[in-house]
């Protein structure tokens, strides 16, 4: 059987995120034991918001800035995501980040 690729692992955490909550590159790094590997994680969800079942919107960086948003279409479109969970954006970044972040360290124990 092959093995799992990176990417693949990062997908299967990113659809487990919760609508109307948000988590980081960073967080999802260290959960699959690759602390440091945010960088990775990113490059993984530049194809993510293309792909039907990966919500990518719901990964931001470790401020709540929208730094992936150029990977939708449309300039707004990660952010109307967003809003319509609940999750109020202003100037590219989330407002009370820490109020909407999933840890999956924390929450997948």
């Amino acid at each position: 059987m092959a093995e799992i690729s990176f990417f693949e692992k990062v997908y299967e955490v990113v659809k487990l995120i919760p609508e109307g909550r948000v988590t980081s590159y960073g967080a999802i790094a260290a959960f699959l034991g690759t602390k440091g590997s945010a960088r990775m994680v990113g490059w993984a969800m530049n194809n993510a918001s293309k792909t039907e079942g990966i919500p990518a919107h719901r990964v931001v960086n470790r401020n709540g800035l929208l730094t992936g948003k150029h990977h939708f279409p449309g300039t707004r479109v990660m952010e109307q995501m967003l809003e319509a969970e609940g999750v109020q954006v202003v100037n590219d970044k989330i407002v009370d980040f820490q109020k909407y972040f999933w840890d999956p360290s924390a929450e997948l124990q």
